[in-house]
């Protein structure tokens, strides 16, 4: 059923063609991306639940202690593919393995930890590296404490990161938990001559885990007089550039806003439909603009919980937002531009600033330091991502309007079936993942 106000031009219609008919009817492409999308994942077992990689360093006269929160895979993962020789059923330390259903599955191994925690700290301080003045700087293990990934104590700011480390923990020796389960918190402390300025962090560790491509890292660098937030996304392969620049701290979050928007395929189809929909520039900055409007605001109030935190919302807002690409594909192919365009967008944008907040959320804390300057240059990273898709799309369809105007309507259904297709198979699942949670 066609939108409210959707009207097709008789001069728009598509040339009547086998290809043509291939194009406007993306039924099959439906299938084949319903099929692509619902494959399991590979290697799940030794899974990599938590992806958030927390770094408080508290800068002292001689060197810092440095606070660490990193999923336990990280430090383990790497060590049982060193033991897979033995046809991968020795354990990697402090677990133990047990087939299940014909599956390998890896526990914590309570016993081995509290005989010698320390030893897993210093697995996970040989797997960083800090390096200050153009040298590595060598960790002393202080700390090391394991919590459960769904009852971890905060960790936001330097205050709630030492009191991790004291807590008891509260995994059960009584209790089988998976390894992919548990957070390990470290506290290391580095010596130098004198206090660090500036630093660069990295780390070799790589549990060749699914999803750990996407794994966000904060680094709060706790310097007298201020605390400034640094952020990165994946291994931490590359060091991480680490001052006193209030500048080169958000700028890092402005980096990681614009590559959000240009990982996240439903953001970026539904821009790249308001692109092949617009017939003037005016128009699609209009459209743009309401867009920006609107998820700025709901990108705030969702990260400060003033959205509903029922379950069901979330998978709510995500099907709204995977059936807003369907409405601006739809739109996009009727090429009629409404006064209320800008109203529309700016709707939407809503739904869309909402699933910004989630990720976001799930980064950052209400209570973590320069939270304002962090918001605000992710979101400036957005825009920037946004005008990034824009440049690259509108000039192409410019010049084909002008000098090959008989192209311009099918290049339009080559660029919005398949986005109908796969925000039709998304908005199914989400869909079934909202009615689960009702």
């Amino acid at each position: 059923m066609l939108p409210p106000g959707f009207i097709v031009h008789r001069e728009a219609s598509f040339p009547s063609t086998p290809f043509a008919r291939i194009l406007k009817a993306p039924v099959s492409l439906f299938f084949f991306c319903a099929c692509l999308w619902t494959a399991p994942p590979a290697g799940a077992h030794f899974q990599l639940n938590a992806n958030i990689r927390i770094v408080h360093v508290e800068h002292l006269a001689d060197g810092a202690n440095l606070y660490m929160r990193l999923p336990t895979p990280y430090v383990l993962a790497p060590l049982l593919g060193e033991q897979r020789a033995n046809a991968g059923r020795r354990a990697a330390p402090y677990t133990y393995n047990r087939m299940e259903d014909g599956q390998l599955m890896h526990y914590i191994d309570h016993a081995a930890l509290q005989k010698d925690s320390p030893g897993l700290g210093q697995l996970v301080a040989v797997g960083h590296r800090l390096v200050a003045d153009g040298a590595t700087v060598s960790a002393e293990v202080e700390k090391v404490q394991l919590h459960p990934a769904h009852s971890q104590p905060p960790f936001a700011t330097l205050a709630e990161a030492k009191a991790a480390l004291v807590a008891p923990s509260t995994l059960s020796p009584k209790r089988e938990i998976f390894v992919g389960d548990t957070v390990t918190d470290v506290m290391l402390r580095y010596r130098t001559d004198g206090a660090l300025s500036s630093y660069a962090l990295s780390s070799t560790l790589n549990p060749g885990l699914a999803g750990q491509e996407q794994t966000a890292n904060l680094v709060l660098d706790h310097f007298p007089g201020g605390t400034k937030i640094f952020r990165a996304t994946g291994l931490l392969h590359e060091p991480i550039q680490v001052s006193r620049s209030a500048l080169a701290a958000a700028w890092t979050f402005i980096v990681e806003g614009g590559v959000h928007i240009l990982n996240g395929m439903d953001h970026v189809l539904f821009v790249i439909c308001l692109v092949i929909g617009a017939t003037t520039i005016g128009g699609l900055l209009w459209k743009v603009t309401g867009f920006t409007l609107g998820h700025s605001i709901t990108l705030a109030v969702g990260f400060f919980e003033l959205a509903p935190q029922a379950a069901w919302f979330v998978p709510a807002v995500e099907a709204g937002i995977s059936l807003s690409i369907i409405y601006a594909a739809m739109a996009a192919l009727a090429r009629r531009e409404m006064r209320s365009s800008f109203f529309v967008t700016t709707a939407i944008g809503l739904l869309h600033g909402l699933g910004f907040s989630f990720v976001l959320r799930e980064i950052l804390q209400i209570n973590a330091p320069n939270l304002w300057q962090s918001l605000l240059a992710f979101n400036f990273g957005v825009e920037l991502g946004q005008i990034a898709i824009v440049l690259l799309i509108w000039p192409l369809l410019h010049l084909i309007q002008k000098h090959k105007p008989t192209l311009s309507q099918p290049l339009r259904w080559l660029i919005a079936a398949p986005c109908i297709a796969f925000a039709g198979v998304w908005t199914g699942q989400r869909a079934v993942l909202f009615f689960n949670a009702v």
